[in-house]
């Protein structure tokens, strides 16, 4: 490999993606290399998934997590064309220009296989919604599908093959901003090379690492908000009104109990819910397929409070951690799934009742008990936003609804930044979720290719 290349990009999920291959779309001379800590998507299986084991075995390189094509691989595959919610991109470029890069993004996925459907606004679900003091964010939305956005990734990931160096299984360690040198190991061991810019585009996985090289080289950084809360499974139908009209409900409530906010957000339409291994601490996710063979009678979605810690503390992703961690730590080295019903009269869900439950669950779980890891606030929210949902949609809060522990979301740390450079970086740029500037597919996808074309004007 060369030792000296014009752009770098460490990071290989959807952002660094488009920002490879807008590159090389504006200046095919361009040397660009792409480094991606996991796998290559045709070795990224995970075995639950393969149905080889029952349980999270902890891989070196989640599957799920990591690897070509990011999180965003194996994710539901929501498509947001709105400013509405999605990401932070507005608060540093106009309405227009965030619409405009998501419109680009998405004609560059449909050139390499996505679908075209698009579901619309729906104004009578949210006024629905308005009646019990729920609130429903519209946008247009296209639903990819876990099983058709792979194959569009496989497919944009086999046109830069020939255009970009794309080194898979291989860990960034380390940045020099002065020197612009890349420090990095994989399988030759460990070695170096230079850019004249680099991109951070780590995603999600790499938010900690990110963190911690801004934090060694003195770079300011904000954010300290954390959702924390479940994953929610109960049959589809009941659901089915919202899924069929506007595919994902995205609502948000307040609680009466502490005013907090709490979300309902990626939602699964007849899909399964998922084993994440991110750094070692295991939290639950959706996914939902596009195939109609590999569709469940269960829909799934998350629902997470939000806090936003104030002054001095500042660790919010540790936090969120640690957290997780303790659901780890009860369930034996796995993930906790516990019945509202026996939630609400403070028993622990056992084998024997979830087998009476009228929910058959989609993840192998460990029956417990979810008051024994989430903070009592953070689970009254959650159960007070269940009740206020069943208004809409009768049936969400029964008794036999499942819900999986723990789902986080924590935004990763924002760097302080101009036109997504690093301040006191010269020629190195932050993009996408792991930077703090979007938490979705199409911001992310956005963000990668307005930095992209920063760096090929004349």
């Amino acid at each position: 490999m060369s030792k000296q290349y014009d752009v770098a990009i460490i990071g290989g999920g959807i952002s660094g993606l488009m920002a490879a291959y807008r590159l090389v779309e504006r200046n095919p001379a361009l040397s660009v290399v792409l480094f991606e800590k996991g796998h290559p998507l045709d070795r990224r299986v995970c075995p639950i998934v393969a149905k080889k084991v029952s349980t999270c075995i902890k891989c070196k390189s989640c599957a799920i997590m990591e690897g070509l094509a990011g999180a965003g691989a194996f994710s539901d595959g929501k498509y947001v064309i709105s400013t509405e919610y999605g990401g932070w991109l507005t608060e540093f470029l106009p309405d227009e220009t965030v619409i405009d890069y998501i419109e680009q993004a998405d004609s560059i996925l449909v050139s390499f296989g996505a679908t075209t459907e698009r579901f619309m606004p729906n104004n009578e679900l949210k006024k629905r919604c308005l009646e019990f003091d729920l609130h429903m964010s519209q946008a247009q939305l296209k639903h990819l599908g876990t099983d058709s956005n792979f194959d569009t990734m496989v497919h944009l990931v086999d046109s830069l093959r020939d255009k970009v160096s794309l080194l898979t299984d291989t860990c960034v360690t380390n940045v020099k901003k002065d020197a612009h040198i890349i420090e990095f190991s994989n399988r030759d061991g460990d070695q170096t090379c230079t850019a004249d810019k680099i991109i951070f585009a780590v995603g999600r996985a790499g938010s900690l690492f990110f963190s911690d090289w801004c934090e060694k080289n003195q770079i300011p950084l904000s954010n300290n908000q954390v959702d924390i809360g479940v994953r929610v499974e109960l049959p589809s139908m009941v659901w089915e009104d919202f899924a069929k009209k506007i595919y994902e409900p995205k609502i948000h409530y307040r609680s009466k109990q502490y005013g907090d906010i709490i979300r309902m957000f990626c939602f699964n339409d007849r899909g399964l819910v998922v084993t994440e291994n991110t750094n070692g601490v295991l939290t639950v996710n959706g996914h939902s397929y596009r195939d109609e063979s590999r569709k469940t009678q269960n829909s799934n979605f998350a629902l997470l409070s939000t806090t936003n810690f104030t002054q001095p503390f500042r660790e919010p992703i540790e936090y969120a951690r640690h957290v997780a961690s303790l659901a780890n730590l009860i369930s034996g080295g796995s993930v906790l799934v516990q019945r509202l019903g026996d939630l609400e009269n403070g028993r622990r869900t056992d084998e024997k009742r979830l087998r009476q439950g009228s929910v058959r669950p989609t993840l192998s779980a460990i029956p417990g008990d979810l008051s024994l890891c989430i903070p009592k606030r953070q689970l009254d929210n959650i159960v007070e936003t269940l009740h206020a949902l069943d208004q809409i949609a009768p049936g969400t809060a029964n008794y036999d609804t499942l819900l999986y522990g723990i789902e986080c979301k924590y935004y990763s740390a924002r760097p302080k930044a101009a036109e997504f450079e690093i301040d006191g970086c010269n020629g190195i740029y932050a993009i996408g979720d792991g930077a703090g500037f979007t938490r979705s597919l199409s911001q992310a996808a956005a963000n990668g290719l307005y930095v992209a074309d920063l760096l090929t004007r004349p």
